[in-house]
This record gives structure tokens, sequence and C-alpha cells, in this order.
């Protein structure tokens, strides 16, 4: 178990790193952007698993979580891509 956390941790690292590495080199168009949404959403998921410990629960308290990340990150792509509409 310890072995697996510490690879979980590595990848939620390398993961924040990459999307620290965009932002600073602002390398930012709107596939970036969906991607950077993506790799939000599995960090999420990779600590609601191993650090809180919902890997081992039943399916109804894993989909709290995790049917609220999906709003929130949702909610920040309709908000990031609402703009591009500009046909009226």
């Amino acid at each position: 178990m310890k072995k697996t956390v510490e690879i979980v941790w590595l990848i939620l690292i390398g993961l924040s790193i990459f999307a620290y590495l965009l932002g600073y080199l602002k390398y930012i168009n709107y596939y970036v952007v969906a991607l950077l949404l993506i790799t939000t959403f599995i960090k999420v998921q990779l600590v609601i698993y191993y650090y809180i410990g919902l890997k081992n629960v039943t399916l109804k308290y894993r989909l709290i979580p995790t049917v609220w990340s999906i709003t929130v990150i949702s909610l920040i792509a309709v908000a990031y891509y609402l703009p591009l509409d500009k046909t009226f």
C-alpha cells in the first residue's frame, strides 16, 4: 500500500508541474485548457481514492465527490468556453 501511495503522489506532483509549466510558459489555447481540466479531474480522483480513502467503500459514497468534481470542472469549462460563441 505504501508503494502505491508513493506512486500516486509522484503522479500528482508530475501533473501539477505540467500544469504549472503550461501556465508559466503561457502556452494556453482551447485544447490545452481541456487537457488541464481532464488532468485536474484525474488528480481529484486520485486524491479521493487514495488519500481520502474512498477506494474501498461502496459506490454511492464514491459517487458524491466524483459528481461534485464533474460539476465543478464542467462549470469551469462552460465559463471558459462560453465567450467563444459570438454569433448574434
